[in-house]
């Protein structure tokens, strides 16, 4: 039962690993099947055996995570998970068709070449060919991270539900230096149409574009984004209720300050890119259960790839101040 894992620093160093997939092991979620512990995973579990509260009116501060050498144990995998909280709710998840996790720090993914026209073929002659091919560009894995520096004093006396809003928006702000990174993948090599200025027919325009795929999502900065949001054809469109604006054609907006000033980038999402990563957001846990946190690390290594260029159309703002 959950109540009797004894908890170690180890269960952070298993090879292949998390620390949740380590508890899980110890305590499988599938044993409370019909109890009211069922919705919780392994470490929810613990923090309801040490009587954690993470958040509500009796909210429990930081140095509730230390209260004993089991108890502090678990205080990485809280910060990570607030951090990835924050990366996780950003646009990465409107943008990518695919997450792939691999080894080592390129990636050598196939490539598709399917030009040949799709139309009927006469009785006893060859289909026309699509060939799938190990690509000759590997992706090259970069590092995004983040230094923390907090001492255990100025944040022991935090509540967990301030602090973990804190470290959420580290999370948002990794994030979006990872999706500038997409956004350059994207748009790479992409003839783009232009207009003098930004208008509903330039987008109207963009959204023709498209052929065999659909314009899912929108990618523009804040400054074009506004813009579009203020368009008078725009003003029946209602936003979903986690806040998202979508378009009269369908599309979503995503507003990203990863994107170029002058550049609307339209693609469809369940085609154009591959989220590549080596790791999952990595902390350096001795540190933070002995109480040092003058330099918390969190860091991510990741990559993009385009898979369909024509899942992407690109529109560019030739006029100053458009």
């Amino acid at each position: 039962m959950y109540n009797e894992i004894r908890l170690e620093k180890n269960l952070y160093n298993l090879s292949g690993k998390s620390f949740t997939a380590a508890l899980e092991e110890l305590d499988p979620s599938s044993a409370y099947s019909g109890t009211p512990l069922e919705r919780l995973d392994a470490f929810e579990r613990q923090l309801k055996r040490f009587n954690i509260r993470i958040n509500g009116q009796e909210c429990d501060c930081v140095e509730k995570f230390f209260s004993t050498t089991e108890t502090a144990v678990l205080f990485p995998e809280f910060v990570t998970r607030c951090i990835r909280k924050g990366f996780d709710e950003t646009v990465l998840r409107s943008v990518c068709a695919a997450k792939t996790v691999c080894s080592g720090s390129q990636y050598l993914g196939c490539v598709l070449d399917d030009s040949a026209a799709y139309a009927a073929t006469d009785e006893a002659e060859e289909l026309p060919e699509a060939t799938v091919r190990e690509g000759t560009t590997a992706t090259v894995l970069e590092k995004f991270g983040r230094l923390i520096s907090a001492s255990y004093e100025a944040v022991r006396k935090q509540r967990l539900d301030v602090f973990s809003v804190m470290l959420r928006s580290v999370g948002v702000r990794l994030a979006v230096s990872v999706v500038k990174k997409a956004v350059e993948v994207l748009a790479d090599g992409i003839e783009p149409i232009t207009a003098a200025a930004l208008t509903y027919d330039e987008l109207a325009e963009l959204y023709g574009q498209f052929d065999c795929f659909d314009m899912t999502t929108v990618i523009a900065s804040p400054a074009l984004a506004s813009k579009i949001a203020a368009m008078e054809q725009l003003k029946d469109c209602a936003a979903t209720p986690d806040g998202r604006l979508i378009l009269p054609f369908g599309a979503e907006l995503v507003k990203t300050s990863a994107a170029d000033e002058d550049t609307i980038i339209g693609i469809d999402r369940d085609f154009a890119l591959e989220f590549i990563t080596s790791t999952d957001l990595v902390m350096e846990t001795d540190k933070l259960i002995d109480r040092q946190l003058d330099q918390m690390t969190v860091s991510i290594t990741c990559g993009f790839r385009r898979i369909t260029s024509d899942a992407v159309k690109v529109l560019t703002i030739t006029a100053e101040n458009a």
